[in-house]
């Protein structure tokens, strides 16, 4: 069987996106979140490190509050 074609840099870009979500920095008193680091505004690394974060999101929220629970 054919392994499928996937570009390695994007699918990096994805789990790195998917990591993202779980961790957050301490500074100070305060959390915050880890922003998309790729600056170009149209960058498919872009899309594709928002694609991950949004699906552990997604995943996240269905863990906590059951399935179909985007609605």
């Amino acid at each position: 069987m054919k392994q499928p074609i996937v570009n390695e840099k994007l699918l990096k870009n994805f789990e790195d996106g998917y990591a993202a979500f779980s961790h957050v920095d301490i500074r100070g008193k305060f959390f915050h979140q880890v922003a998309n680091p790729i600056s170009k505004k149209n960058a498919t690394g872009r899309r594709e490190w928002q694609r991950g974060w949004n699906t552990a999101y997604f995943e996240n929220l269905e863990k906590l509050n059951g399935l179909r629970a985007r609605s």
